[in-house]
């Protein structure tokens, strides 16, 4: 990550959407540590967008960290993953909801989302609230248990910890600083970025 590159914050529990040119890079940082960002990414004509299920089928993993490639639905790719101090991320799980909320915590219909505040986000791009996919949750700690249960940890990501990624088309992107209790150790912090050209 250069100097030169103007860093971006992400409040608690909001998100941001933005164009990135093919050939730049996003870089995210993890600015206190354990604090999930998610990522989401759609091709200019917002009909193309990001996809779990391509990604891992072409990597053959759910491990994905440097040198993985992030595909869309029509398996293109989208990001390559350039650099990545934490190589802990999760590409299961979609944004937490408003719904989900409510059906798994009890919490109110008020309760900040990373899938309110992305779809908000992405409004201004005319992308509407159900296009938005499953997310690439990064510093999202998961592990697979052997009878595939789902368990979610604490965040690896210490302070100033990041992961670059490297648009392979042009994009509009939405990012968030993660509202999920249990995902960031129950306790919400800014998430920053930079882009480069």
């Amino acid at each position: 990550m250069t100097d030169a590159a103007v860093r971006q914050m992400i409040e608690p529990q909001t998100g941001v959407a933005f164009v990135m040119s093919k050939g730049s890079t996003l870089t995210v940082i993890d600015v206190q540590g354990e604090q999930v960002s998610d990522l989401t990414a759609f091709g200019l004509d917002q009909r193309e967008w990001l996809s779990s299920g391509r990604s891992i089928d072409y990597n053959n993993t759910i491990a994905l960290t440097t040198d993985h490639v992030l595909y869309s639905n029509r398996s293109n790719k989208m990001f390559t993953i350039v650099e990545d101090w934490v190589a802990v991320h999760d590409f299961l799980y979609a944004p937490c909801s408003s719904e989900m909320f409510q059906a798994l915590y009890g919490y109110g219909a008020d309760h900040p989302s990373c899938f309110r505040n992305l779809a908000d986000n992405l409004k201004a791009f005319g992308i509407k609230d159900d296009q938005v996919p499953t997310t690439f949750n990064i510093f999202m700690n998961v592990e697979v248990m052997t009878t595939g249960e789902l368990k979610i940890h604490p965040p690896a990501s210490k302070p100033g910890d990041y992961i670059k990624l490297r648009a392979e088309m042009d994009l509009i992107v939405g990012l968030t600083a993660c509202s999920a209790e249990l995902s960031n150790n129950w306790s919400f912090k800014p998430i920053a970025y930079t882009i480069e050209p």
